[in-house]
């Protein structure tokens, strides 16, 4: 990894100093401002970087919400809200109006996206909700919107949560 690193800058200047030769006959000189790169490479090497030289991460297939900011979205309306916790996760507390489906049972083939709502994600803490947007962006193509933090931020927010009832003894 660390002879990539200094090869591909020893490699890169070395094709700089062989287009600034020239190669004109009988000791012309270029009529060139400044040495150009060989055709193609400032392309070649266009995905490394920005302008500013910084590295490009790939985009990511997430959009994380806080909990104050799905909560907003909810009383907006037009939000399809889907769980992918464990069954025994949701028996214990969901978001109101949410739909479950498991991890286990997501299938992103499958969802039917036609009604026009925004898709939101949530698990217990973020992390099975994470693997399900990246399934799903994988799918449409496009990032999908997940809750930071989970169930578990959305409490400690103060949100309400519904509970199942307790079991009859």
């Amino acid at each position: 990894m660390i002879r990539a690193r200094l090869v591909l800058p020893l490699w890169s200047a070395a094709l700089l100093a062989l287009a600034a030769c020239g190669g004109e006959a009988d000791g012309e000189q270029p009529k060139r401002d400044a040495p150009s790169p060989p055709f193609g490479l400032e392309l070649a090497f266009a995905s490394f970087a920005d302008e500013g030289g910084a590295a490009n991460p790939a985009p990511s297939p997430l959009s994380a919400l806080t909990p104050a900011e799905l909560a907003a979205r909810i009383a907006a309306g037009n939000v399809r809200l889907i769980d992918v916790s464990t069954d025994a996760e949701v028996a214990e507390a969901r978001i109101a109006g949410a739909e479950h489906i498991a991890l286990d049972r997501f299938e992103p083939e499958t969802l039917d996206l036609s009604d026009g709502r925004e898709v939101v994600l949530y698990c217990r803490s973020g992390r099975l909700s994470a693997i399900a947007g990246e399934r799903l962006a994988a799918v449409t193509g496009a990032p999908v919107v997940h809750l930071d933090g989970g169930l578990i931020a959305w409490e400690a927010a103060g949100l309400p949560v519904e509970t199942a009832a307790p079991l009859p003894r």
